[in-house]
């Protein structure tokens, strides 16, 4: 679900199957750019988060006898620093 992500913070998207069906061959894009590279599964983790890793996010796999499927995509908006603690006078 939306919520308000930082910089610096850590996002962990999920690549799943319907009914628990396992997803191999999993590959993951950001708006059409394809971010593959030695994932080792099927999450990828943005940390800590920069302003650039904004956009949107979907993955692909082979799931089981379905074969090649596309996830709907979804959107991540960093915002700015987190802001300074605040110190007592």
């Amino acid at each position: 679900p939306p919520r308000v992500t930082l910089e610096g913070d850590t996002v962990t998207l999920h690549c799943r199957g319907w009914w628990d069906t396992p997803v191999t061959e999993v590959r993951f894009y950001r708006e059409d750019e394809d971010l593959s590279r030695p994932l080792g599964g099927s999450e990828l983790s943005l940390s800590p988060l920069e302003l650039q890793h904004s956009g949107r996010y979907r993955c692909e796999g082979r799931l089981g006898s379905w074969g090649w499927k596309e996830s709907a995509a979804v959107t991540v908006t960093v915002h700015g620093e987190h802001p300074a603690p605040n110190t007592p006078p």
